[in-house]
């Protein structure tokens, strides 16, 4: 019996010694915790990061190179008043260079600040179209001094008339443009322009006006005053000058009402 007992005992003693075993297996686990120090390699994308905006700052520098280059073309500089013959007097914003079907096209860029429009115009086709520099002095007086003569309207039907003061206004010339006025122009004591004689006068002196401002340096509704007073100085036509536009605007009547032109009050009148 007592070798019975002996027995579990010894089994008990061998069991502890096994128990102990797994805690020799656990230590070798703080191992890993130490190669995690070298991980810290992450900082090596910085110099990435840094180089991608060097390029992006490098490839709008050329851009702004041609732009500050051509200042000047065909004798016009940027931010110079000219005159275009078919919308008057306008404003060079800046010189710009396009291609266009792979070439190359240098343009004045026009702004007309009244007319809320901007046009581009070759620089090459300058003489082309007709655009100028805006009038010396001398020559505003020399229109202003055409407004005080003698209207010359002559015995030809109106729309064949109003395709000459058409030509005059678009030409860009300032003393035609002022005939324009002269010509159509109205007192109180004269019969009332028809609408498409209102329209052309109207047109001929929002030219005028246009240009006497900016070479004066005045405003337009100056530059209408102005004008206006020149044409108070003009002589009065006599009866038999009226009598004969009378004839002339009545011999005028069938066509314009065929071209849908409103005739004047001396004509329905008479």
């Amino acid at each position: 019996m007592p070798n019975k007992t002996a027995k579990p005992a010894a089994k008990a003693t061998a069991a502890k010694p096994a128990v102990a075993k797994p805690a020799a297996v656990k230590a070798p686990a703080a191992k890993p915790v130490a190669p995690k120090a070298p991980v810290a390699a992450a900082p090596a994308k910085a110099p990435v990061a840094a180089a991608k905006p060097a390029v992006k700052a490098a490839a709008p520098a050329p851009k702004v190179e041609e732009k500050k280059v051509v200042t000047q073309r065909q004798g016009f500089k940027a931010n110079e008043f000219v005159v275009y013959p078919a919308h008057g007097v306008g404003q060079i914003l800046a010189i710009e260079e396009q291609e266009i079907a792979g070439a190359k096209l240098e343009l004045f860029v026009i702004n007309f600040i009244k007319d809320k429009m901007t046009l581009r115009v070759p620089t090459a086709k300058v003489a082309n179209v007709g655009m100028r520099k805006l009038s010396e002095p001398a020559l505003v007086k020399k229109a202003l001094e055409t407004l005080k003569g003698r209207a010359r309207v002559k015995r030809t039907m109106w729309s064949r008339r109003a395709q000459e003061y058409e030509a005059k206004i678009n030409s860009g010339d300032i003393v035609a443009i002022a005939e324009v006025v002269r010509d159509l122009y109205r007192s109180e004591s004269q019969p009332e322009q028809s609408y498409s004689e209102r329209q052309l006068y109207e047109a001929a002196l929002d030219r005028l006006s246009r240009e006497i401002a900016v070479v004066q340096h005045s405003t337009e509704t100056e530059a209408v005053k102005e004008i206006e007073s020149q044409l108070a100085k003009s002589p009065r036509r006599n009866a038999k000058a009226e009598a004969a536009e009378g004839e002339g605007e009545a011999d005028a009547e069938g066509a314009d009402d065929a071209d849908g032109d409103d005739t004047t009050v001396a004509d329905e009148a008479a």
